[in-house]
């Protein structure tokens, strides 16, 4: 890229009063350190070195194919119930290493919520699809279970629009809806952390703006980390930008940082759209 024109960096519009940069003294709730990930022979992720702070919203982003979600999916080792998979290197929760022995993966991902790209309702109640984790061995009566049913789909923005429907089968709501009672069913085990990989890419725009309006909501109690091929997404959501190529991580900082004025010239390449 030696000998490039010069590029404006105002192709991405960032909303800083809607994602300001994180209080510097916020503690690290995730931190990763020289992680490294394999798929069989394939290396997916190279020594990565990434502080996620508590209660802010990050976002990871970057072509196709560099390792975005193969990171998220390892901090609720959710990738670890592959054929084949190897990892090194450690990643911290509230300065636990969630691959230590006799980690509980159960309560792992309990306390690490994730939602995916495509909505995968249960094909049950609204009700039940929300009670579902919180049902298996909690022991909570039937007035507690409804409370928190209640409380998760307030949390989720979406109690208003069922409320009078508990009983129908969840498949019957819109993709929108279907997406943040996702959520909702996450929110409902009480995690600490939320993962969400492309929550929005199947979405229409009114749909949309409705998870990132919740997304704000959510960073007041929660870790967020959120995997987008969209820049513009990103920029209207996030505290912090990581973006990711080649499965490294080629810069992190604060979001308006990283579309304003990047440090590394293949950051600068990617979010002006000169490849990706």
């Amino acid at each position: 890229m030696t000998g490039a024109p010069p590029i404006r960096l105002s192709a991405i519009s960032v909303n800083e009063s809607a994602a300001p940069r994180p209080n510097d003294s916020a503690a690290t709730a995730i931190a990763a350190r020289d992680f490294s990930f394999w798929y069989g022979p394939k290396q997916a992720l190279d020594s990565i070195t990434l502080d996620v702070r508590e209660r802010s919203i990050t976002a990871l982003i970057g072509p196709s194919g560099c390792g975005k979600s193969t990171f998220v999916r390892s901090i609720n080792r959710i990738n670890e119930t592959l054929v084949g998979v190897r990892h090194s290197g450690t990643i911290l929760l509230d300065g636990q290493d969630i691959y230590e022995r006799g980690v509980d993966v159960v309560d792992l991902r309990t306390r690490i919520g994730m939602v995916f790209q495509r909505s995968n309702p249960f094909p049950k109640s609204i009700y039940d699809n929300v009670a579902y984790g919180p049902r298996v061995g909690s022991g909570l009566a039937r007035t507690e279970l409804d409370e928190l049913v209640e409380g998760s789909l307030r949390r989720a923005a979406l109690w208003d629009e069922v409320k009078d429907r508990l009983g129908q089968n969840a498949l019957s709501l819109s993709g929108g809806q279907q997406q943040r009672l996702c959520i909702a069913r996450a929110l409902a085990n009480e995690p600490n952390v939320l993962l969400l990989d492309e929550p929005a890419s199947a979405l229409d725009p009114s749909a949309t703006q409705k998870i990132e309006e919740l997304l704000f909501d959510l960073r007041n109690d929660l870790t967020i980390i959120i995997v987008t091929h969209n820049l513009q997404q990103a920029a209207r959501v996030s505290d912090v930008t990581a973006f990711f190529y080649l499965g490294r991580l080629v810069e992190t900082g604060p979001t308006s940082q990283i579309f304003t004025s990047p440090r590394e010239e293949r950051t600068e390449a990617y979010v002006t759209g000169r490849f990706g």
